[in-house]
């Protein structure tokens, strides 16, 4: 791993446990074990370092969900597809993974960070649901909802589990699973079921 990702993968444990505000460079560095100002050669500003962190963190799961969802699969099975690698992805990167949970648009963007960089980036998660709900209206699999929403909808589930499971003293041992069996349960269209 070089320097450049030793950094990274320090800033996404450093600002998903502290947040923006409260982690600092100089921490970041000391959890990297590189000297400040090597930091700051590679990002330059704290904003950029924590935009970088979460981008990181975002285009590694962004990858992940691709490969995943790419295929000969309904539209419905993306769906499933999706939501299952987004929550394995989560759990094999726990420690950093909360980093997407503070720089992302369903969350309150830290005071200091360019929210329309992050909402950018964010849009092609939203994107490849979207797909995903409109293949299977056109397939079959889905029944037909409104594309946009449904999709929102879909993330909006994804997050909430993630950070019920990261964030909360709850037991939630099963909550990806229960999750995964809810939104395909709501969006499977079954014979002679109108839509919206």
């Amino acid at each position: 791993m070089t320097k450049k990702e030793t950094i990274l993968r320090a800033a996404q444990e450093a600002f998903g446990e502290l947040g923006f505000t409260a982690a600092t460079v100089k921490d970041v560095a000391g959890r990297a074990q590189v000297s400040f100002g090597l930091v700051s050669h590679y990002f330059g500003s704290k904003q950029e370092l924590y935009l970088a962190a979460g981008f990181d963190m975002a285009d590694r799961l962004i990858d992940c969900l691709t490969e995943a969802t790419r295929g000969d699969y309904t539209g419905l099975e993306a769906v499933e597809r999706y939501m299952t690698a987004y929550f394995d992805f989560t759990e094999e990167h726990r420690r950093r993974f909360p980093i997407l949970l503070r720089c992302s648009p369903f969350s309150h963007v830290e005071a200091g960070v360019d929210a329309a960089k992050v909402a950018e980036k964010f849009t092609i998660f939203i994107d490849e649901l979207k797909r995903c709900v409109s293949n299977g209206i056109e397939d079959g699999t889905i029944r037909p909802l409104s594309v946009e929403e449904t999709a929102l909808i879909i993330y909006g589930n994804i997050v909430g589990s993630v950070r019920t499971n990261l964030l909360t003293p709850y037991e939630t041992s099963g909550i990806f699973k229960e999750t995964i069996k809810h939104v395909v349960r709501s969006l499977k269209n079954s014979p002679g079921q109108e839509g919206c």
